[in-house]
């Protein structure tokens, strides 16, 4: 059998629990090439973690808008995410201020701007300027001497790290940005930028409000699709950064648009 993680097993599972609503042992062992034992462990332990609802022979998903927590998504589309992540972060100009919110796409992005050695300025002072509501891109970021990094207050949503409420409201409210580089859940032609959650969509609102350009970056997966509560439209979308998965015919509705379309 094939030597699978046991995190890697654990984002396999729930990514089938995302596509199929429900989970069959036999099956799950098949398709990932374990043993049923192995799968009966890691459901009951996804299920000790409220991840999922256990069943005779299986689990259901809790609810039917399925939100997988941050720390699961790390291993997903990782290699397309990094190629995302790097071109986007070429984006940032030296003196630029730079909108993330949260994220595996865009904690990417903050890793590959914090590795730009071009980004520089005398004396040690820092060279961009990084705001953001995601405590884990705050806290990976604080150690760089050339990143000045600004942290909104608010509620901290443990999904996904990313503070929430009128606290990042009113700091969001007072800076202007260059660049607002934006993770998404889905896009497409007729909804825009969307997200699972209605709480990060309105500070992901903001942000792109107060940017001179929006960059959405979404791996291929996310295109076409639409979740619960937009972010922006189309139009407010200068440039959208995927992978090389996504196809001439996947990308010329948003090129038409008028959005640069970019294929790491």
């Amino acid at each position: 059998m094939i030597d699978v993680k046991r995190p890697e097993r654990w984002n396999a599972l729930l990514d089938l629990l995302t596509r199929d609503g429900r989970i069959d042992v036999e099956e799950a062992a098949a398709e990932l090439a374990v043993s049923a034992a192995t799968i009966r462990r890691d459901l009951d332990e996804l299920a000790q973690q409220q991840m999922l609802t256990r069943t005779r022979g299986g689990a259901v998903a809790q609810n039917l808008s399925y939100d997988l927590p941050l720390r699961y998504k790390t291993a997903r589309r990782a290699s397309e995410k990094q190629r995302i992540a790097a071109a986007a972060a070429r984006l940032a100009e030296p003196g630029s201020i730079v909108g993330l919110n949260g994220g595996t796409t865009t904690t990417e992005v903050a890793r590959a701007i914090s590795l730009r050695g071009d980004l520089s300025a005398p004396g040690g002072a820092p060279a961009v300027t990084v705001v953001t509501n995601a405590l884990n891109i705050a806290s990976e970021l604080a150690v760089r001497p050339q990143v000045k990094i600004v942290l909104t207050g608010g509620v901290a949503r443990p999904q996904s790290f990313e503070l929430m409420g009128p606290l990042a409201t009113g700091v969001l409210g007072q800076v202007s940005l260059d660049l607002a580089i934006l993770g998404v859940d889905a896009l497409d032609t007729v909804q825009g930028a969307t997200a699972h959650h209605e709480g990060e969509a309105s500070i992901n609102h903001l942000m792109a409000g107060r940017a001179a350009r929006v960059v959405v970056v979404a791996d291929s997966s996310k295109l076409g699709r639409r979740a619960f509560a937009r972010i922006c439209a189309l139009e407010e979308i200068d440039v959208l950064i995927t992978d090389t998965g996504a196809g001439a015919e996947l990308v010329a509705p948003y090129t038409e648009a008028g959005v640069q379309v970019i294929r790491a």
